[in-house]
């Protein structure tokens, strides 16, 4: 009898440690793949399903949701990422907004998250709960000194502003008006748009009779070309500046003839084969570019896809070091994954490469920019 016992207690004990050691790490994903953000949200979710589905020796899961561009599509998606499908670390949102809407669930779960959200205000000033928050799109205020350079040394004295009535658009205007100051450049008119807008016929006037001699257009997507057209209609004729949050094709379509000579910064992604041999991330942006298009054919590579991928990287590099702690599905492997995020380094992905540490949740220097124009509807990259 007592043989018995211990022969049932021996295989009950093996049968949980062999489901714990074959738990899988289950990755959450929302992104804007419709709405006003699906420029980004969908190469972003078709980077997704290019990601390894086994790290670390561990199968890993990919649950991805669409939140619609909309915050509180994004912090339900997040809730039952959570709560239903037991995830281990969130990916997502597209947007600024989504993603600051999201931080407070993950924090409440003790989640780790990586945004794709582009402002800063997302991972800063860290806090208690901002601690289980990183980024892999590069900081409004590290785009935001490029065009301020390049600004000055074109010339540019005066500069009128319309950007996104959102977080978006009011982390840029602060950046802006940072780097413009260090530049000696004044910042002589600062309007807004909704990304929903059909018409800006109203702040483009006010842009107009401030007289810049250039304009910085602060939004993403495809709505961004929208101040752009009205500009040119109205006959502007100084410089174009735009963010990041519109590198894609997408942009290049909707904005035709009136987008050509946009100045921005973008992610080394975008013209990757442009730069010289000795650019560190041009061999990783390849690697991205490369996997996209086999998988979505020649010219289909977004930026935007490569902050997926991107968060793909951190997890490749932090999933091995986690699993040496914990097992996926508990606490304590959240936790440990929170932990090696953040000590993450010298890993190359699309964008730059990324050195994580505690008071720094994105972990990009200035490897992760470049200057790029558009010139007959495409990127050329800007010595």
């Amino acid at each position: 009898m007592k043989l018995k016992k211990l022969v049932l207690l021996g295989a009950t004990l093996f049968g949980m440690t062999a489901a714990t050691a074959w738990a899988d790490v289950n990755v959450g994903v929302t992104v804007s793949s419709t709405g006003p953000a699906a420029s980004l949200g969908i190469p972003e979710r078709n980077t997704i399903a290019l990601l390894p589905k086994n790290i670390g020796g561990q199968k890993v899961n990919y649950i991805v949701l669409d939140d619609a561009s909309d915050t509180t599509g994004a912090v339900t998606n997040t809730r039952k990422l959570i709560t239903e499908h037991k995830v281990d670390v969130v990916i997502g949102s597209s947007t600024t907004p989504n993603s600051l809407a999201m931080i407070d669930v993950v924090a409440e779960a003790q989640t780790p998250m990586i945004t794709l959200g582009a402002s800063a205000a997302i991972i800063e000033p860290q806090d208690t709960k901002k601690r289980w928050v990183f980024k892999v799109p590069q900081n409004d205020i590290m785009m935001a000194l490029a065009i301020a350079e390049h600004m000055a040394a074109n010339g540019v004295k005066t500069v009128g502003f319309i950007g996104f009535a959102d977080a978006y658009g009011e982390g840029w205007y602060k950046e802006t008006a940072k780097a413009l100051e260090i530049k000696k450049i004044q910042l002589v008119a600062n309007e807004r748009f909704s990304r929903t807008d059909t018409a800006v016929t109203g702040q483009v006037l006010k842009l107009m009779g401030a007289k810049p001699d250039a304009v910085l257009i602060a939004g993403s997507g495809t709505p961004s070309a929208l101040p752009q057209k009205a500009l040119k209609e109205r006959g502007y004729t100084g410089k174009i500046y735009q963010t990041h949050g519109v590198a894609n094709n997408d942009f290049l379509r909707v904005g035709g003839k009136d987008v050509e000579g946009t100045l921005l910064p973008a992610g080394p992604v975008l013209v990757a084969d442009q730069l010289p041999a000795s650019n560190p991330v041009r061999k990783s942006a390849l690697e991205y570019i490369a996997a996209y298009e086999a998988a979505n054919g020649k010219g289909s590579t977004s930026t935007f896809g490569g902050h997926s991928w991107d968060a793909g990287k951190l997890l490749q590099a932090a999933i091995p070091v986690a699993l040496k702690a914990a097992q996926p599905g508990t606490p304590q492997f959240r936790a440990a994954l929170r932990d090696a995020l953040e000590g993450v380094k010298d890993v190359a992905g699309a964008h730059g490469i990324f050195n994580m540490s505690p008071q720094d949740h994105l972990g990009l220097d200035q490897r992760g920019r470049v200057m790029v124009r558009i010139e007959k509807g495409a990127w050329k990259y800007q010595p």
